[in-house]
């Protein structure tokens, strides 16, 4: 057997389709989508827009609504350095849930030097937000909240509706981060209410280095203050030379999502339950909201292996977590966990399983009669 790969929520494989859209736009229709003299530079910009359009159908935005990035780090900077830039005269304040990705954590921490006031959002043990918790952090001064809708190491889903109507009632601005959702569950910006949302698109089977930001154009109209400059790219909030290939990868990596995501969600589904309904006897906690959460995702502790040791003795054939990709260096208990209220013992078992659309039912068994055999606890 293969090494098995159980960590889409990490990054995802370049799917074979994807691929050969990109191709040819590294050699033959190298054009860049910038000149306007001649047709290299038209079939490159016709190909940027064609992009645009997948990623606007994918989200129900309008393609005016699309900011080409290079991820979706890149995509919350931009959002949130822009929000407080342009808003600073309504106030300072912004809140961020505590589960949030450290793209939004750490750049909200940076603003402080700037002057902003961040405050965390708690969550209960679940990893949900409570909205009435919510509604007495706003302030006047609040003028932006980022709550992500899917988390990436728990699989939880946020009520994003109900928590962005609050936040709209306050006439603040409403930042998700739908990097993990997208391609998993429909994400819909309009049925969500939320302002800003961001996508990456090797975590949907594309290419990595590239994404896009939503930006609401109206009801309410939201204004950014860009920080890269240089000839005024994408309406001038993002300058630089457009990646042509990763974005209609990207493109396509959305258009192919739209078209199967419902049978994808059935599949990881039936997949995530075969997994955790095998391995129940091992298991003593699955961690967060079990009924609102990705499809795809399982954050769980065994009752006699710590995470180190699951790791080390699986490496070789195994491929998982213990949390965060973008932190898995740091030797600190997962701040998800932690703000969930468990105990630094109880965090430091926790291993996360991440299924994609490669993963297959023959993998799974195999997975589970060889963890079985070695982690069986002696009677």
């Amino acid at each position: 057997m293969k090494n098995i790969y159980l960590d889409y929520n990490a990054t995802t494989p370049v799917d074979e389709q994807v691929l050969n859209k990109m191709l040819p736009f590294f050699t033959r229709q190298f054009g860049n989508a910038a000149s306007h003299t001649h047709a290299y530079g038209a079939i490159a910009r016709d190909a940027v827009e064609e992009a645009r359009s997948h990623v606007a159908q994918l989200l129900n935005a309008d393609t005016q609504e699309i900011i080409f990035t290079s991820g979706s780090t890149e995509s919350l900077n931009l959002a949130i350095q822009g929000v407080f830039s342009n808003y600073r005269i309504k106030g300072n304040h912004i809140l961020y849930a505590a589960t949030e990705h450290k793209a939004v954590i750490d750049t909200c921490m940076q603003l402080t030097n700037k002057g902003a006031v961040v405050e965390a959002i708690p969550v209960s043990k679940d990893g949900t937000i409570d909205a009435e918790k919510l509604s007495s952090l706003i302030r006047d001064e609040t003028i932006a909240v980022c709550i992500m809708l899917a988390n990436n190491e728990t699989g939880v889903i946020q009520d994003i509706n109900s928590l962005a109507s609050i936040i709209h009632e306050r006439q603040a601005i409403a930042i998700c981060d739908t990097t993990q959702a997208i391609g998993k569950i429909p994400v819909d910006v309009q049925a969500l209410q939320v302002d800003i949302a961001c996508v990456s698109a090797h975590k949907l089977y594309g290419p990595k280095g590239v994404g896009a930001l939503y930006v609401r154009r109206k009801n309410p109209r939201v204004s950014l203050s860009p920080f890269i400059f240089g000839g005024g790219h994408e309406r001038g909030l993002r300058s630089g030379t457009l990646n042509v290939p990763g974005i209609v990868g990207l493109g396509e990596a959305c258009h192919m999502a739209m078209q199967n995501i419902s049978q994808l969600n059935d599949e990881l589904l039936k997949n995530r339950d075969f997994l955790e309904n095998e391995l129940r006897d091992f298991i003593e906690i699955i961690y967060g909201d079990t009924a609102r959460r990705l499809p795809n995702t399982s954050m769980m502790a065994f009752k006699h292996i710590k995470a180190e040791q699951f790791i080390r003795e699986t490496m070789g054939w195994l491929s998982v977590s213990t949390g965060s990709a973008c932190t898995s260096a740091d030797q600190q208990p997962s701040h998800v966990l932690t703000a969930m209220g468990v105990s630094r013992a109880a965090a430091a078992k926790a291993i996360r399983f991440s299924l994609g659309k490669f993963t297959t039912m023959e993998e799974l068994d195999f997975l589970v009669r060889k963890l079985k055999q070695k982690f069986q606890p002696s009677s």
